[in-house]
């Protein structure tokens, strides 16, 4: 995945609505949670069992992978909007989270 070319895609689309008036940092991050919490609504009620074969049919997988494209969509925008390598920004944080949550020994 080319994430700055996916970047460029998005903020065409939203210049062909104009819909940059709308795309503050401040409504992208409440539309991700919006977003996020429509793919936990997904999950929601299921034990850890049928949460693992939810995806088992090919509807039910469609409808995760909508919710799961759409909150990645809204945060490469607000990454994007506010100037965060995403790339960068997860290389830093897994050296960050290996440091703070080191493997155990074998």
């Amino acid at each position: 995945m080319d994430v700055k070319a996916l970047q460029a895609r998005l903020r065409n689309f939203a210049a062909a609505r104009d819909w940059q008036p709308y795309h503050s940092p401040k409504n992208l991050a409440m539309a991700l949670m919006v977003e996020a919490a429509e793919l936990q609504e997904l999950f929601q009620w299921l034990t850890p069992e049928e949460s693992h074969a939810l995806t088992q049919n090919a509807a039910d997988k469609e409808r995760v992978a909508d919710e799961i494209a759409d909150v990645l969509l809204y945060l490469l925008q607000l990454a994007d909007l506010t100037g965060v390598d995403v790339e960068a920004a997860v290389e830093h944080k897994l050296r960050k989270n290996a440091r703070k949550h080191p493997a155990r020994p074998a």
